[in-house]
C-alpha cells in the first residue's frame, strides 16, 4: 500500500509478474500510468462507492475528512475477502484509496501483511501535478492551428505556474495525510506484519523485500528483478518546486512525516 504516484503499480507489476495473485480484474493503462495501474477493480470500485457516500471526490485526493462506513458496505468488503480467501490460498491488492480505509481492513483481515512502499513528496506531487496539466493541455492542443501555436508559445509556462501555484501544497497535504495515516496505522502493528520499502531504494536492492515475503511471509513466488520491469524512460525528471512550497509550518510538517517514513524503512535493512 501507499499514497498514489508513490511507485504502488510498478511494485506490483513486479510482484504480478513474480506470481503473486493480486486480481482478476485489473485496472489498465491510462495517460498518467502507461504500464497499467494494477488495480484490483473490485476494491477500487467499493472505495469509490463509499467516498461518493460520504460525498467525497472518488480520487481519494483529500486531506483531513472523516469517512463513515455503513454496515452495509463493510459486508460488501467482507464477502469479497471472503470470495479470496476461498479461491486463492495468497493473494493481495493494490489500491492506494486502502490507506483511507486502514482500520476497517484490520478488523477484517487480522492476520494481514502489509508491504508499504513510501517515497519522498518531491515526486510524488510533482507527478499528480504533472497528471493534471497533462489533461488542461490536452485541451487546448484539441483546438486550431493557431491556438495551439499560441499555446505553446506563449501560455502554456504561465498556465503551468499558476495551475502548480494552485495545487502544489494541496497535493502536499494529500501525501501528508496519506503518510500519517500510514504511519500511525503501523504503530498497531506487530513488526512482523509489515515491511517499508522505499520507492526509490528498490532499483539497487529488491532483494530484501523479495526475501522478506518469501522468508518471513513464506509467500510462494519465483524472483524476477525488478529492473525487469521497472522503465527507467517513463520516470519524470524532477523541477524544483520549492517556490510553490510557501506554508513553512507545512513543509514542516511533511519533512517531519518523511524523516519518520526514512527510519521505518531503514529499520526493516
Amino acid at each position: 500500500m501507499g499514497m498514489h504516484r508513490s511507485g504502488t503499480s510498478l511494485v506490483t507489476n513486479w510482484l504480478y509478474h513474480c506470481g503473486l495473485q493480486v486480481g482478476e480484474n485489473l485496472l489498465g493503462k491510462n495517460a498518467g500510468n502507461e504500464e497499467g495501474h494494477f488495480e484490483d477493480t473490485e476494491f477500487l470500485k467499493l472505495h469509490e462507492e463509499i467516498l461518493a457516500a460520504n460525498n467525497l471526490p472518488d480520487t481519494g485526493l483529500f486531506a483531513d475528512k472523516n469517512i463513515e462506513i455503513s454496515a452495509y458496505q463493510k459486508a460488501k468488503i467482507r464477502a469479497v475477502i471472503d470470495v479470496k480467501n476461498e479461491l486463492f490460498e495468497q493473494w493481495g491488492w493494490k489500491e492506494p484509496r486502502t490507506c483511507l480505509f486502514l482500520d476497517t481492513y484490520k478488523s477484517l483481515i487480522p492476520q494481514a501483511h502489509y508491504l508499504v512502499i513510501v517515497r519522498d513528496y518531491r515526486p510524488v506531487v510533482n507527478s499528480l501535478l504533472k497528471r493534471d496539466f497533462r489533461t488542461i493541455e490536452e485541451q487546448y492542443l484539441s483546438r486550431n492551428f493557431l491556438q495551439r501555436l499560441i499555446w505553446k508559445s506563449f501560455k502554456r509556462d504561465v498556465r503551468r505556474k499558476e495551475f502548480y501555484g494552485l495545487k502544489a501544497e494541496y497535493y502536499l497535504k494529500v501525501w501528508i495525510d496519506y503518510n500519517e495515516r500510514i504511519i500511525n496505522f503501523l504503530k498497531e502493528l506487530a513488526p512482523e506484519q509489515y515491511l517499508v520499502v522505499s520507492y526509490a531504494a528498490l532499483e539497487k536492492n529488491d532483494k530484501r523485500p523479495f526475501l522478506f515475503l518469501t522468508d518471513r511471509w513464506k509467500f510462494n513466488l519465483r524472483y524476477i528483478p525488478f529492473l525487469d520491469v521497472y522503465k527507467e524512460n517513463l520516470i519524470s525528471s524532477l523541477p524544483d518546486l520549492s517556490m510553490f512550497f510557501t506554508d513553512k509550518n507545512l513543509l514542516a510538517r511533511a519533512n517531519d512525516t518523511e524523516a519518520q517514513l526514512k527510519r521505518l524503512a531503514e529499520a526493516d535493512q
